[in-house]
């Protein structure tokens, strides 16, 4: 997961919103969202070389999504995977607030991440690079959150931010289209613009859009999740080839328990 927008408790229908890219290197094999056969209750993706997932929603409104946290100079090996924060958060009960303040005391464990997990509009958020301080409740707003802390100004981070605040929806429609587009945008900054993370200037521009497209690495799909009040909603997910063509799409509408 590389980049991802939300919304907690801004739209009276919709106070739970989500909508997300991840990125990938296309070799490294994954299976798209759908209810996992050990533990249904759960709607997520899944990495097939860790077990994993990056994005992920199950019972009781609960949610989770993962980005790693970009610093070439301080990756490890040997490291717990990462994809197992959300799947473990996914799969327990837990409140957000005792979970990140659990991951936060053995962070160590892992290589750089930011988590945000919630149980409805209520979330937090951890991470445990430099710029983290610690588990963070987030209340009622709009979140925007790619390779580094939580709400940095990385241009492909305040323009997905800013088209998808102009995307708001009026009254109970949800219109999926738009935001998949929105999803999809390959638009790069000026070089002057770009972050400056220890990759190169080439590696720097090939990130730098919302949606990326390469042959070995890009965004391998997108996900929106939608929950009203009740907790009924959509969970669709939309894949993508190594040219950035959608393969398939599949929305799993999610009832109120």
């Amino acid at each position: 997961m590389c980049i991802a927008y939300l919304s907690l408790g801004m739209h009276p229908h919709w106070p739970v919103f989500i909508a997300a890219n991840r990125d990938e290197f296309h070799q490294r094999a994954a299976l798209t969202a759908r209810p996992w056969p050990e533990a249904p209750q759960v709607i997520a993706g899944r990495d097939l070389t860790a077990g994993g997932t990056w994005l992920g929603l199950a019972r009781k409104q609960r949610w989770a999504l993962l980005t790693n946290f970009r610093d070439p100079g301080a990756q490890r090996e040997g490291l717990e995977s990462r994809g197992h924060l959300v799947s473990h958060f996914l799969q327990n009960d837990v409140s957000p607030e005792e979970y990140t303040k659990y991951i936060y005391s053995k962070a160590g464990h892992y290589n750089g991440f930011n988590l945000i997990v919630g149980q409805g509009a209520h979330a937090w958020y951890v991470g445990n690079h430099a710029a983290s301080t610690g588990p963070v409740a987030l209340t009622e707003g709009r979140y925007a959150l790619s390779n580094h802390a939580l709400d940095t100004p990385w241009p492909k981070v305040e323009r997905l931010r800013s088209r998808l605040e102009a995307l708001a929806p009026e009254g109970q429609e949800l219109n999926l289209e738009p935001i998949y587009e929105t999803l999809r945008d390959g638009m790069k900054p000026e070089d002057h613009a770009l972050p400056s993370t220890g990759l190169s200037l080439e590696m720097e521009r090939l990130l730098s859009s919302v949606f990326i497209v390469s042959p070995d690495y890009g965004t391998r799909c997108s996900t929106i999740i939608a929950l009203d009040p009740a907790g009924k909603g959509i969970f669709s997910e939309t894949t993508y080839d190594s040219t950035g063509t959608p393969v398939e799409r599949h929305d799993w509408p999610v009832l109120p328990e």
